[in-house]
């Protein structure tokens, strides 16, 4: 088998682009991938195609040699912009060997370790920054079923927390956990907003409040403060979304600090490199909740992933909480059913594209999420 040729399309979400790859083979079978990055689609898209004439002609099944001929063999470094583009023709593979061998990618991995997989709700709380809004839209989830939900409380602050801040995001937490009861797990997103003295300070004074993690409190490009934030925090520090190497997460793991990790497959250039991660994780005994807050592809890859690591935790879910159209533009969504996801036995990633659907929503510059500009909770465009 060999792939003939690549193809791209862009679904313009007003929050953010979301980028899919199409992998065509002479064998007539096709994967489908995804390379979505905040503000940055078309940049990916791009890549991919200055990329793509390194790996045309090869056997979709030499995974490893097309992941090196795409990183290594360019002798040059894009971070994610560059891992993004890797990753969506190497997830795209995954999903043409599972085709090609009638299984779900899991089960080219060692098979599934899980009867179902856990979810968080996250990008429920679009609207208002006040604590009457979360709560009332934290009820909402929870009585859908969901047992743990992810928001960001901080509003566009940066760095530190001015005293009326500091209070508001304390209220915020304090009105959800009321709106939910102690049963449900709260999940603190800090989009590495803040100086570790902050997000120490900040910690202790949610403590009471007993959320399950608080994510990304500091900058994934300072170890050394995140080590100082979790091993001085008393709730959970999770972190990893942002790196898009394994030896940053070698760099981390090393100080025991961190039980949590969130690898992403997208800026980690795909599946197999992220569940790789999983085992660097699992030899220092901790847990993986990989990073999913892009388009519905990068969701079924997740959850592929997630099925076969036995150090899963929990499983990120937006989709229920974006534009309404989304689960119509690939066949088979995933799907929560009570707060949990059933792990399908389609081959492949068990969906595809609808390319009809995404050519109603196309590309616009401005769709992006711009967290440190008031109002981004509200999850528009930057025009809106």
């Amino acid at each position: 088998m060999k792939i003939t040729s690549i193809d791209t399309y862009i679904a313009g979400n007003p929050w953010k682009n979301w980028l899919f790859v199409r992998v065509n083979t002479d064998e007539g079978i096709h994967g489908i991938g995804e390379g979505t990055l905040n503000a940055f689609a078309k940049t990916v898209e791009c890549a991919i195609h200055e990329l793509k004439p390194l790996i045309l002609g090869m056997d979709p099944f030499q995974v490893e040699t097309i992941s090196q001929r795409m990183i290594r063999d360019v002798y040059s470094w894009g971070s994610q912009i560059q891992m993004c583009a890797v990753a969506a023709v190497e997830i795209a593979c995954w999903d043409i060997i599972g085709k090609a061998c009638n299984q779900p990618v899991y089960n080219l991995w060692g098979g599934r370790c899980h009867g179902k997989l856990r979810a968080y709700a996250n990008g429920w709380y679009r609207g208002p920054r006040t604590p009457e809004d979360f709560a009332s839209k934290a009820a909402a989830v929870a009585a859908r079923g969901y047992t743990a939900l992810k928001f960001d409380p901080f509003g566009s602050n940066w760095r530190t927390l001015p005293r009326y801040e500091f209070d508001l995001s304390l209220d915020i937490i304090r009105a959800v956990r009321s709106a939910v009861g102690d049963a449900v797990d709260l999940l603190i997103e800090g989009h590495c907003r803040f100086h570790p003295a902050a997000a120490i300070e900040f910690a202790n004074a949610m403590a009471p409040l007993r959320p399950a993690w608080f994510e990304e409190p500091v900058p994934h490009t300072n170890v050394a403060g995140l080590v100082e934030v979790a091993r001085r925090s008393p709730v959970p520090v999770a972190t990893g979304e942002s790196f898009s190497t394994k030896q940053e997460f070698a760099e981390l793991l090393k100080h025991d600090a961190v039980m949590i990790l969130q690898p992403e497959p997208l800026n980690l250039g795909g599946l197999f490199a992220t569940r790789k991660i999983c085992d660097m994780v699992d030899a220092h005994l901790g847990m993986i909740a990989p990073h999913s807050a892009q388009g519905p592809v990068c969701s079924a890859a997740c959850v592929q992933l997630n099925a076969s690591a036995p150090n899963f935790f929990i499983h990120e879910i937006f989709d229920e909480f974006n534009e309404p159209w989304e689960k119509s533009i690939v066949t088979n969504p995933v799907e929560v059913v009570d707060g949990y996801i059933e792990i399908p036995e389609r081959p492949g990633l068990g969906i595809d594209l609808n390319l009809d659907e995404i050519a109603r929503h196309p590309y616009r510059q401005e769709n992006f999420l711009p967290l440190f500009r008031p109002g981004w909770e509200k999850r528009r465009s930057v025009s809106g």
